[in-house]
């Protein structure tokens, strides 16, 4: 079959991509970003492409669609309701004129349980969409899903387990974890078939957040950890960062969105799932004991949060440092240019140096320019060094070590430029 993937490269719609491509499918594949170089990659951006003209050219000779595209919050990136009902209405129109019949939606378990998040309610809309369409839909509503991939909850499992001590958070229902390589096996199945019908894919047990991140620290080889119970007021805090982190354009899962869907939990009833299918679900500790824990896992667990802790300093450093060459450091930073050399043009050295250094720090803290921002202060740190041990050689027997302390600084530049990918 020819079968269109949206959000392809999501931790769901990547593993759907690869498992379609064994099966021997032709896909199509639509991503969000990217260039769009390979013939089977087109580039959609669901909040954007709201009329049905928008999806004709994909849809060319397709025989079926898999909707794995979806955002968990609204921010100046995303929009819930853009890409959960106003791109899904027009991809769904677009079918149904073109006569694309089989279509598989990603949805969320719990849509049909009060109260909803806004993640929620849009899902739910989606839903709604294509039970009042003319499709052959199949809804599918997984519940927390891991997998080998660490992106998203799958991620967040692994960097709570390195934590020194087990956080418990507050008000946290049961989740029934299912594993990535079943919610791909669940679409090769029901691409033909049945149809107009919703599935729970939830897996065999529920468990609470504590047990979920136990099973990964198991995994990963560390004894067990010492239950730290996080006071609510302190969980609200860290929310409310993972909010305001998101208008800086970077996607934390630690976010409202995230408290609302596990105090709710993520728990239904996969007997039609397995009964249509035929799929034993497999259990969390099962699947990870079947792929022992690499070093390279430990190393990403480690530093799940200290990329988060490296990319609030960081800025903070740059645009501090400018804030103090234009503030209380300015005559000595004017007396340092003046011994370099730079005579009627230190006061004007020391303002520039000062902005680089604020539009530096403010560049890394936004999740756009924030590779930009990287390489311009691996540029300045370099120029720094080179310039000061030329111009002012006393410098180097300085005994705070100004110059020596630059390559530190270099080396934690590059180990961000390397964390900041997300997926």
């Amino acid at each position: 079959m020819k079968i269109l993937v949206t959000g392809a490269t999501g931790l769901i719609g990547a593993a759907v991509v690869a498992r379609l491509a064994r099966e021997g499918h032709q896909l199509v594949r639509v991503v969000r970003n990217g260039a769009g170089h390979d013939d089977d990659v087109v580039v959609r951006d669901f909040a954007d492409a709201t009329v049905p003209a928008d999806w004709m050219a994909p849809l060319q000779g397709v025989d079926a669609v898999v909707n794995c595209a979806g955002v968990l919050q609204d921010s100046p990136r995303d929009s819930t309701r853009a890409v959960h009902v106003d791109g899904l209405a027009a991809l769904i129109a677009a079918c149904e004129q073109l006569g694309v019949q089989r279509f598989i939606h990603m949805s969320a378990i719990g849509t049909e349980r009060d109260p909803l998040s806004e993640f929620s309610s849009t899902k739910r809309a989606g839903e709604a969409l294509l039970f009042g369409s003319a499709l052959d839909w199949i809804v599918l509503r997984p519940s927390v899903v891991v997998g080998r991939a660490a992106y998203g909850g799958s991620a967040m499992f692994r960097g709570l387990a390195a934590l020194p001590l087990l956080p418990q958070l507050p008000d946290v229902g049961l989740l029934q974890i299912v594993q990535l390589d079943d919610v791909t096996e669940t679409v090769v199945r029901v691409l033909q078939g049945p149809a107009r019908l919703t599935l729970d894919l939830a897996g065999p047990e529920s468990l609470t957040m504590v047990e979920v991140i136990r099973a990964y620290r198991r995994w990963l080889g560390w004894r067990p950890a010492r239950i730290v119970s996080v006071p609510p007021v302190a969980a609200a805090v860290l929310y409310w960062i993972g909010d305001m982190i998101a208008w800086l354009g970077w996607r934390s899962p630690v976010r409202s969105t995230a408290r609302h869907e596990l105090t709710r939990g993520a728990v239904g009833d996969n007997s039609e799932w397995m009964q249509l299918t035929g799929i034993t679900p497999q259990a969390l500790g099962a699947a990870l004991a079947a792929e022992p824990a690499s070093v390279q896992e430990r190393w990403f667990a480690r530093l799940y949060f200290v990329k988060p802790f490296a990319f609030v300093m960081f800025p903070v450093f740059w645009i501090v440092t400018g804030l103090i060459s234009v503030g209380p450091g300015y005559e000595t930073g004017r007396a340092l240019m003046l011994e370099a050399g730079a005579g009627q043009l230190a006061g004007f050295a020391v303002a520039a140096g000062a902005l680089a250094d604020i539009v530096i720090g403010v560049a890394i803290a936004f999740r756009r320019t924030a590779r930009i921002g990287l390489y311009a202060a691996l540029a300045v740190s370099v120029c720094y060094f080179f310039a000061g041990g030329i111009l002012v050689p006393r410098l180097w027997i300085d005994p705070l070590g100004p110059l020596l302390k630059i390559w530190p600084i270099i080396g934690v530049n590059l180990a961000m430029l390397t964390m900041l990918p997300e997926r």
